[in-house]
């Protein structure tokens, strides 16, 4: 038996001071969405009562499907890099990165550099860019797989993009990992079931992810960025393969958004094949309280 959970789209907070000169680009809508509305709804408290509640439940890895920070600035990055040191060590943590981890060019790069050892795969290979996507992490009899879909956009544009390089070596490793039988989890931020999210936050080229799936087959994908609770699916060879989202993990109660949550999956081998079983735990009738909000069996 394997326990995982799943949390993304952190955005910590508060923001650090921001220079002017850092908000002569997309960040200056960020930054007036925050102040505007963000700052009220994201506390670290909220954060830090899920984060203690998700470790007393001792799960044998943690995945975090991005957006982890809030407008790319460096201060973020590296107060980022301590929270995932307080989160639990590389080979216990997973990482993929979102959308405003990604907020102006120059941001993605850093945070590869600065979160490589939760981010990188078991080949100890450096993941500068794209073209170091998917990697792979292997615990026990479960096939970790992050994707990347986070690149700079627009302002007031949140979309993600997956290619065909990526697509081609996503399938290869699918197919590779799938005839050793082993459980195959895809990580990615953005959605990429059919109709999750709105044009503008996307995921460009998310036909090309579920052809993979169709061809080779997962257990289960997840995802961050909607900040709900969805489970869709995508078919697969076999059958419907279930793509699971999860709220924010720093959202308080009386936002538009279900308040904090995470996941946490207990995945285990039997003779007809992996048993996938979730339990969803967060802010649900106090804000001081983390409760079970519900169970599903997804396989």
């Amino acid at each position: 038996m394997f326990r995982l959970a799943h949390l993304s789209d952190i955005h910590l907070g508060p923001l650090p001071e921001v220079a002017r000169r850092d908000l002569m680009s997309k960040r200056i809508t960020g930054y007036v969405n925050w102040q505007r509305n963000r700052a009220r709804h994201y506390l670290a408290d909220t954060t830090q009562r899920l984060l203690a509640d998700l470790k007393a439940r001792k799960p044998d890895h943690v995945a975090v499907t991005g957006d982890l920070i809030n407008l790319g600035l460096a201060a973020e990055i590296r107060a980022a890099r301590d929270w995932l040191d307080e989160l639990g060590a590389p080979r216990d943590v997973s990482v993929v990165c979102g959308n405003h981890d990604a907020y102006v060019p120059s941001a993605l790069p850093e945070a590869f550099a600065a979160w490589q050892p939760w981010i990188t795969g078991d080949d100890g290979h450096d993941v500068a860019g794209e073209g170091d996507f998917p990697v792979l992490r292997r615990r026990d009899g479960i096939s970790l797989i992050g994707c990347n879909s986070a690149r700079a956009s627009m302002p007031f544009m949140a979309t993600g993009y997956f290619e065909k390089p990526q697509a081609r070596a996503l399938a290869e490793m699918l197919g590779a990992e799938g005839r050793e039988g082993r459980c195959r989890i895809v990580l990615i931020h953005h959605p990429p079931a059919r109709g999750a999210t709105a044009f503008h936050k996307r995921l460009v080229g998310a036909s090309l992810f579920r052809a993979a799936i169709a061809r080779h087959g997962a257990e289960l994908v997840l995802h961050g960025h909607t900040h709900l609770a969805t489970v869709n699916s995508i078919p697969g060879p076999h059958g419907a393969v279930p793509v699971v989202g999860v709220p924010s993990a720093g959202e308080t109660l009386g936002g538009r958004k279900p308040a904090a949550r995470y996941n946490l999956f207990t995945i285990a081998e039997g003779p007809r094949g992996w048993s996938i079983a979730m339990q969803e735990y967060g802010v649900a009738g106090h804000p001081d309280r983390i409760d079970l909000i519900a169970k599903r069996q997804l396989a």
